[in-house]
């Protein structure tokens, strides 16, 4: 069977790979703790749930609109007039069955073949292949050694004659660095004068910690927002991953071309699950922040567990629910091997760095219960102190 060469060219992703390994090794009796998946271990809130019920008591089991009930994309601009004072009508929502496909969908409609993207990285590792599935490449801007934040220097730098768009990910997935608004105004007045269009991915905007701030690029640079896409959905924020729910917000000629293409590759999102994401949108808020507020707890632990080890250095994560640390001081510096010999020695699970352009780094996600943050992070510091003898 002769297989297509865009498809032997995709790689599988590292967290999910690594989420997989761990489920698998669980399955065979083994007492791993997995810090791999980016997914929250709340339960969906209530206020969906019964969103849920209450559809499907209603027969709400039909095809919806392609774009997504008019319900839940009202409820979304709604959302982002009171969080972010950003003014957007329905018709510039499109509602998909996850960030993942309206990201895809966006990549269709704006790369063409030979066209550059800039990321910034360390890079969330779908965005690569995104781009590689639009036929286009990605152009990389190293940030570990400024604070995992872009310079303009180095942003312009990258660019090129193919350079069509920039994606800016804040709070980032893997690092938790927040963008200032000094920083995304440098980006979109750059977008501005390269005449690029920006993909803003901010799907763990609720999961700030002070002092930081979480701020939309919009804000820092309204003039920039015929150029802007914004990614967010329901899945971080309120711990409904598996409902599948998520959305872009951009220009109506954009929405106009996302909404074509999904009509031919997913029609609609899941319609009952539109229905409970609305019903998060307009009740569940207060879980959101209970969520936060115990994710910061968390932050604390791990941070301070992972500096009381030897080799490892940490920045704080100011966002999401990662910490990124830094292991190339340790005997072990090759990420992917660390991380194999963690999970095969404790049983301990990590995603190498080298999967988010970041080697001799790991990240390690603390949407897991404190226990289990206590006793993996144990688990590790016995690990690395073996490593000393």
């Amino acid at each position: 069977m002769k297989f297509s060469k865009k498809i032997l060219n995709i790689k599988p992703s590292a967290t999910m790979s690594i989420s997989d390994m761990a489920k698998a090794m669980k399955a065979e009796g083994k007492p791993v703790l997995s810090f791999g998946a980016g997914e929250p271990d709340f339960g969906s809130p209530d206020a969906a749930n019964e969103a849920a019920i209450e559809a499907i008591k209603r027969g709400e089991s039909h095809y919806t609109p392609t774009a997504g009930i008019a319900e839940l994309r009202a409820e979304v601009c709604s959302y982002y007039k009171k969080r972010f004072d950003l003014d957007y009508a329905p018709n510039q929502v499109i509602v998909a069955p996850g960030a993942k496909p309206v990201l895809y969908e966006a990549m269709q409609a704006l790369v063409d073949d030979g066209d550059e993207v800039i990321l910034f990285a360390p890079a969330w590792v779908s965005y690569v292949e995104q781009i590689h599935m639009a036929g286009g490449r990605e152009k990389v801007v190293d940030t570990i050694s400024t604070n995992f934040l872009p310079t303009k220097g180095n942003l312009l730098a990258a660019i090129g004659e193919k350079t069509v768009g920039i994606v800016v990910n804040s709070p980032s997935n893997p690092t938790g660095a927040i963008y200032p608004a000094e920083i995304l105004k440098m980006i979109a007045d750059v977008a501005r004068e390269k005449d690029l269009w920006i993909i803003f991915d901010e799907v763990y905007e609720r999961l700030a910690y002070a002092p930081a701030k979480h701020v939309n690029i919009l804000n820092a640079a309204p003039e920039a927002k015929e150029r802007v896409i914004l990614i967010n959905g329901a899945s971080k924020t309120y711990a409904m991953t598996g409902w599948r729910i998520g959305y872009a917000i951009g220009p109506k000629e954009i929405i106009s071309k996302t909404n074509a293409l999904q009509t031919h590759l997913t029609s609609n999102a899941c319609s009952i699950a539109q229905w409970a994401a609305l019903g998060a949108l307009k009740n569940a808020n207060g879980d959101a922040e209970k969520m936060r507020a115990e994710f910061e707890k968390r932050r604390r632990v791990i941070v301070d567990m992972l500096r009381d080890m030897p080799y490892v250095k940490v920045k704080e994560p100011e966002g999401a629910f990662y910490v990124f640390a830094d292991i190339r001081g340790c005997p072990i510096p090759d990420d992917m091997k660390f991380c194999a010999e963690l999970l095969d020695k404790k049983y301990v699970a990590a995603v190498p760095g080298s999967a988010f352009f970041a080697p001799g780094f790991l990240r390690l996600s603390y949407a897991c219960s404190m226990e289990n943050i206590k006793a993996g992070m144990t688990r590790m510091r016995e690990f690395m102190e073996s490593l000393k003898k």
